[in-house]
């Protein structure tokens, strides 16, 4: 069973940044993409970024230039930072990852970007 623990929420004023974290375990696959959707109140979720095993990635065009995807595939971890957020961008992010079709969710960390 796969399993995805995210950190890294929080609250800053425009501007500011922050750093997400989200941990795999569990089915090991040596093809797979992680990223992160979010879902800002009365919206519906939309992605905002992924990266393939082999760090090929995309970007909501909103994002693109402030926000970066990573991850350290020795640690099964996925990483995205946010710079220069805006208030825009509050909402809960939810860490995923796809494997052979499946997709799996992680716990959600709620960003709040204040005025």
């Amino acid at each position: 069973q796969v399993q995805l623990v995210e950190s890294g929420g929080g609250s800053v004023q425009a501007g500011g940044s922050l750093t997400l974290s989200c941990v795999a375990s569990g089915v090991r696959s040596s093809i797979d993409t992680m990223g992160w959707y979010r879902q800002a109140p009365g919206k519906e979720r939309e992605l905002v970024a992924s990266i393939t095993i082999d760090g090929g990635t995309n970007y909501l065009d909103s994002v693109k230039g402030r926000f970066t995807v990573s991850r350290d595939n020795a640690k099964n971890t996925a990483y995205m930072q946010m710079n220069n957020l805006k208030p825009e961008d509050t909402g809960v992010y939810y860490c995923y990852r796809l494997i052979r079709g499946a997709k799996y969710w992680g716990q959600g960390t709620q960003v709040t970007v204040s005025s």
